[in-house]
Protein backbone atom coordinates (compact mmCIF):
# COMPACT_ATOMS: atom_id res chain seq x y z
CA UNK A 1 0.00 0.00 0.00
CA UNK A 2 0.95 3.73 -0.40
CA UNK A 3 2.30 5.47 2.95
CA UNK A 4 0.59 8.71 3.43
CA UNK A 5 -2.37 7.91 1.50
CA UNK A 6 -5.79 8.26 3.01
CA UNK A 7 -7.92 5.32 3.67
CA UNK A 8 -11.10 4.53 3.10
CA UNK A 9 -13.40 2.87 4.82
CA UNK A 10 -12.97 0.12 1.84
CA UNK A 11 -12.45 -4.00 2.09
CA UNK A 12 -11.20 -5.39 -1.10
CA UNK A 13 -11.52 -8.90 -1.58
CA UNK A 14 -9.01 -11.01 -4.39
CA UNK A 15 -8.27 -14.22 -5.05
CA UNK A 16 -4.84 -15.60 -6.31
CA UNK A 17 -3.50 -18.30 -8.24
CA UNK A 18 -0.18 -18.09 -10.08
CA UNK A 19 -1.11 -14.53 -10.49
CA UNK A 20 2.53 -12.45 -10.27
CA UNK A 21 2.36 -11.11 -14.06
CA UNK A 22 -0.64 -9.27 -12.19
CA UNK A 23 -1.06 -8.52 -8.89
CA UNK A 24 1.30 -5.88 -8.39
CA UNK A 25 -0.64 -3.79 -10.97
CA UNK A 26 -3.99 -4.62 -9.12
CA UNK A 27 -3.40 -3.58 -5.76
CA UNK A 28 -1.54 -0.38 -6.77
CA UNK A 29 -4.82 0.71 -8.44
CA UNK A 30 -6.38 0.41 -4.65
CA UNK A 31 -3.60 1.57 -2.57
CA UNK A 32 -6.17 4.35 -0.98
CA UNK A 33 -8.37 0.74 0.57
CA UNK A 34 -8.01 0.52 4.29
CA UNK A 35 -8.09 -3.55 4.29
CA UNK A 36 -6.97 -5.59 1.35
CA UNK A 37 -7.71 -9.31 1.60
CA UNK A 38 -5.67 -11.56 -0.43
CA UNK A 39 -6.78 -15.42 -0.43
CA UNK A 40 -4.56 -17.68 -2.15
CA UNK A 41 -5.08 -21.39 -3.62
CA UNK A 42 -1.71 -22.86 -3.68
CA UNK A 43 0.27 -20.17 -5.67
CA UNK A 44 3.67 -21.17 -7.24
CA UNK A 45 5.29 -18.13 -8.21
CA UNK A 46 5.60 -14.55 -6.54
CA UNK A 47 2.05 -14.22 -5.52
CA UNK A 48 2.47 -14.47 -2.16
CA UNK A 49 5.37 -12.22 -1.70
CA UNK A 50 3.95 -9.67 -4.08
CA UNK A 51 0.82 -9.48 -1.35
CA UNK A 52 3.28 -9.42 1.93
CA UNK A 53 5.24 -6.40 0.36
CA UNK A 54 1.76 -4.54 -0.09
CA UNK A 55 1.00 -5.06 3.21
CA UNK A 56 -2.24 -7.50 2.74
CA UNK A 57 -3.35 -9.55 4.99
CA UNK A 58 -3.17 -12.91 3.28
CA UNK A 59 -5.06 -16.25 4.15
CA UNK A 60 -4.03 -19.42 2.08
CA UNK A 61 -6.60 -21.85 1.50
CA UNK A 62 -6.79 -25.04 -0.59
CA UNK A 63 -9.32 -24.61 -3.95
CA UNK A 64 -12.90 -25.34 -2.66
CA UNK A 65 -14.01 -26.86 -6.01
CA UNK A 66 -15.45 -23.54 -7.19
CA UNK A 67 -14.94 -20.03 -7.60
CA UNK A 68 -18.27 -18.67 -5.57
CA UNK A 69 -17.08 -20.62 -2.57
CA UNK A 70 -13.42 -19.37 -2.63
CA UNK A 71 -14.79 -15.59 -3.38
CA UNK A 72 -16.83 -15.91 -0.88
CA UNK A 73 -14.62 -16.58 2.12
CA UNK A 74 -12.18 -13.73 0.70
CA UNK A 75 -15.50 -11.27 1.34
CA UNK A 76 -16.14 -12.82 4.76
CA UNK A 77 -12.58 -11.78 6.14
CA UNK A 78 -13.92 -8.16 4.85
CA UNK A 79 -14.15 -5.99 8.22
CA UNK A 80 -14.84 -2.40 6.52
CA UNK A 81 -18.06 -0.81 5.46
CA UNK A 82 -17.85 -1.07 1.81
CA UNK A 83 -16.38 -4.10 -0.25
CA UNK A 84 -14.88 -3.83 -3.63
CA UNK A 85 -14.77 -7.61 -5.07
CA UNK A 86 -11.44 -7.19 -7.49
CA UNK A 87 -10.05 -9.93 -9.44
CA UNK A 88 -6.24 -10.15 -9.48
CA UNK A 89 -6.12 -9.39 -13.53
CA UNK A 90 -7.94 -6.08 -12.81
CA UNK A 91 -7.50 -2.77 -11.53
CA UNK A 92 -8.95 0.28 -11.04
CA UNK A 93 -8.32 3.39 -12.99
CA UNK A 94 -7.97 7.09 -11.40
CA UNK A 95 -11.71 8.20 -12.74
CA UNK A 96 -12.83 5.25 -11.38
CA UNK A 97 -10.69 5.45 -7.76
CA UNK A 98 -12.21 8.98 -7.37
CA UNK A 99 -15.71 7.90 -7.89
CA UNK A 100 -15.25 5.08 -5.42
CA UNK A 101 -13.92 7.65 -2.79
CA UNK A 102 -17.17 10.06 -3.29
CA UNK A 103 -19.31 6.67 -2.26
CA UNK A 104 -17.06 5.71 0.76
CA UNK A 105 -17.30 8.79 2.38
CA UNK A 106 -20.88 9.94 1.52
CA UNK A 107 -23.59 9.36 4.27
CA UNK A 108 -25.14 6.32 4.60
CA UNK A 109 -28.06 6.22 1.46
CA UNK A 110 -30.52 3.76 0.32
CA UNK A 111 -27.95 2.25 -2.70
CA UNK A 112 -26.22 -0.63 -1.13
CA UNK A 113 -24.53 -2.16 -4.45
CA UNK A 114 -22.80 -0.28 -7.70
CA UNK A 115 -22.18 -1.74 -10.92
CA UNK A 116 -19.30 -0.96 -13.10
CA UNK A 117 -18.74 -1.32 -16.62
CA UNK A 118 -15.72 -3.42 -17.38
CA UNK A 119 -13.24 -2.75 -20.17
CA UNK A 120 -11.86 -6.12 -21.29
CA UNK A 121 -8.37 -6.06 -23.33
CA UNK A 122 -6.83 -9.15 -24.96
CA UNK A 123 -4.00 -8.85 -26.83
CA UNK A 124 -3.24 -5.23 -26.27
CA UNK A 125 -6.75 -4.30 -27.43
CA UNK A 126 -9.96 -3.06 -25.99
CA UNK A 127 -12.10 -5.47 -27.25
CA UNK A 128 -15.76 -3.32 -27.98
CA UNK A 129 -17.91 -6.35 -29.55
CA UNK A 130 -18.97 -9.84 -28.88
CA UNK A 131 -20.79 -9.14 -25.58
CA UNK A 132 -17.47 -7.80 -23.93
CA UNK A 133 -18.58 -4.15 -23.42
CA UNK A 134 -19.79 -2.58 -21.31
CA UNK A 135 -19.66 -6.03 -19.21
CA UNK A 136 -21.45 -4.55 -16.51
CA UNK A 137 -20.51 -6.31 -13.11
CA UNK A 138 -21.36 -5.52 -9.47
CA UNK A 139 -18.65 -5.40 -7.71
CA UNK A 140 -19.08 -2.71 -5.12
CA UNK A 141 -21.21 -3.07 -2.13
CA UNK A 142 -21.81 -2.56 1.39
CA UNK A 143 -20.83 -5.01 4.25
CA UNK A 144 -23.61 -7.12 5.29
CA UNK A 145 -26.00 -6.84 1.74
CA UNK A 146 -23.90 -8.67 -0.76
CA UNK A 147 -23.22 -12.28 -1.37
CA UNK A 148 -21.06 -14.49 -3.96
CA UNK A 149 -23.78 -17.10 -5.70
CA UNK A 150 -21.92 -20.42 -5.20
CA UNK A 151 -21.25 -21.48 -8.36
CA UNK A 152 -18.49 -23.16 -9.88
CA UNK A 153 -17.62 -20.85 -12.40
CA UNK A 154 -19.60 -17.46 -13.98
CA UNK A 155 -19.92 -16.63 -10.22
CA UNK A 156 -21.79 -13.17 -9.44
CA UNK A 157 -22.32 -10.84 -6.33
CA UNK A 158 -25.98 -11.22 -4.85
CA UNK A 159 -27.16 -7.62 -3.26
CA UNK A 160 -29.91 -7.17 -1.32
CA UNK A 161 -31.13 -4.01 -1.81
CA UNK A 162 -30.99 -0.81 -4.23
CA UNK A 163 -27.72 -1.51 -6.84
CA UNK A 164 -27.19 1.50 -9.17
CA UNK A 165 -25.03 1.56 -12.75
CA UNK A 166 -21.98 3.83 -12.65
CA UNK A 167 -20.39 5.42 -15.73
CA UNK A 168 -16.73 4.77 -14.96
CA UNK A 169 -15.01 1.38 -16.00
CA UNK A 170 -13.11 -1.24 -14.28
CA UNK A 171 -10.14 -2.57 -16.29
CA UNK A 172 -9.78 -6.22 -17.32
CA UNK A 173 -6.75 -7.81 -18.68
CA UNK A 174 -8.05 -10.73 -19.92
CA UNK A 175 -5.12 -13.75 -20.33
CA UNK A 176 -3.56 -13.18 -23.90
CA UNK A 177 -0.72 -15.74 -23.64
CA UNK A 178 -1.85 -18.39 -25.80
CA UNK A 179 -0.39 -21.46 -23.97
CA UNK A 180 -2.20 -20.23 -20.83
CA UNK A 181 -5.14 -19.90 -22.49
CA UNK A 182 -5.08 -23.48 -23.94
CA UNK A 183 -4.65 -24.53 -19.84
CA UNK A 184 -7.33 -21.58 -18.42
CA UNK A 185 -10.04 -23.65 -21.18
CA UNK A 186 -9.04 -27.20 -19.94
CA UNK A 187 -9.97 -26.02 -16.29
CA UNK A 188 -12.90 -23.96 -17.29
CA UNK A 189 -14.66 -26.33 -19.35
CA UNK A 190 -13.77 -28.86 -16.55
CA UNK A 191 -15.61 -26.99 -13.89
CA UNK A 192 -18.47 -25.98 -16.42
CA UNK A 193 -18.69 -30.29 -17.15
CA UNK A 194 -18.98 -30.90 -13.17
CA UNK A 195 -21.26 -28.21 -12.40
CA UNK A 196 -23.52 -28.92 -14.93
CA UNK A 197 -23.70 -32.31 -14.60
CA UNK A 198 -24.67 -32.12 -10.97
CA UNK A 199 -27.78 -29.88 -12.64
CA UNK A 200 -28.63 -33.21 -14.26
CA UNK A 201 -28.17 -31.54 -17.71
CA UNK A 202 -26.79 -34.01 -20.30
CA UNK A 203 -24.69 -33.63 -23.95
CA UNK A 204 -23.38 -35.68 -26.80
CA UNK A 205 -20.13 -35.52 -28.47
CA UNK A 206 -21.90 -34.30 -31.49
CA UNK A 207 -24.05 -31.67 -29.58
CA UNK A 208 -20.73 -30.28 -28.06
CA UNK A 209 -19.43 -30.09 -31.65
CA UNK A 210 -23.12 -27.89 -32.63
CA UNK A 211 -22.84 -25.72 -29.74
CA UNK A 212 -19.38 -24.52 -30.23
CA UNK A 213 -19.91 -23.80 -33.89
CA UNK A 214 -22.95 -21.94 -32.74
CA UNK A 215 -21.33 -19.80 -30.30
CA UNK A 216 -18.35 -19.03 -32.80
CA UNK A 217 -21.33 -17.74 -35.35
CA UNK A 218 -22.68 -15.81 -32.96
CA UNK A 219 -19.92 -14.35 -31.25
CA UNK A 220 -17.94 -13.33 -34.42
CA UNK A 221 -20.56 -12.76 -36.95
CA UNK A 222 -24.09 -11.63 -35.49
CA UNK A 223 -22.16 -9.60 -32.24
CA UNK A 224 -19.60 -8.41 -34.40
CA UNK A 225 -16.37 -9.97 -32.82
CA UNK A 226 -14.83 -9.53 -36.67
CA UNK A 227 -14.40 -5.59 -35.68
CA UNK A 228 -11.76 -6.79 -33.00
CA UNK A 229 -9.53 -7.69 -35.65
CA UNK A 230 -7.40 -10.84 -35.04
CA UNK A 231 -7.87 -10.44 -31.14
CA UNK A 232 -11.59 -10.85 -31.52
CA UNK A 233 -11.15 -13.98 -34.23
CA UNK A 234 -8.89 -15.57 -31.28
CA UNK A 235 -11.60 -14.67 -28.83
CA UNK A 236 -14.44 -16.37 -30.93
CA UNK A 237 -12.48 -18.95 -31.52
CA UNK A 238 -11.22 -19.69 -27.98
CA UNK A 239 -14.81 -19.42 -26.40
CA UNK A 240 -16.16 -21.91 -29.37
CA UNK A 241 -13.67 -24.52 -28.28
CA UNK A 242 -14.15 -23.92 -24.03
CA UNK A 243 -18.35 -24.30 -25.34
CA UNK A 244 -16.75 -28.02 -27.29
CA UNK A 245 -14.73 -28.87 -24.53
CA UNK A 246 -17.54 -28.51 -21.42
CA UNK A 247 -20.39 -30.32 -23.31
CA UNK A 248 -17.84 -33.07 -24.34
CA UNK A 249 -16.52 -33.19 -20.95
CA UNK A 250 -19.98 -33.84 -20.02
CA UNK A 251 -21.09 -36.15 -22.01
CA UNK A 252 -17.96 -38.49 -21.14
CA UNK A 253 -18.61 -37.67 -17.20
CA UNK A 254 -22.25 -38.84 -17.99
CA UNK A 255 -21.03 -42.26 -19.21
CA UNK A 256 -19.08 -42.51 -16.69
CA UNK A 257 -21.56 -42.23 -13.78
CA UNK A 258 -24.41 -44.16 -15.40
CA UNK A 259 -21.75 -47.06 -16.13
Amino acid sequence: MVFGMEKLPLSVAIITLNEEGNLSRALKSVAFASQVVVVDSGSRDRTIEIAQEAGCEIYERKWPGGFGAQKQFALDQCRQQWILLLDADECIPPETADRIREICLAPVGEVVGYRFPRKNFFQGRWIRHAGWWPDRVLRLFRKGKGRMTLATVHEAVWVEGKVVDLPTPIEHYTESDLSRIVEKINRYSSLGAEEALREGRTSTEMGAFFRAAAAFFHNYFLRLGFLDGYPGLTLAVTDAVNKFFKYAKLSQMARKKNA
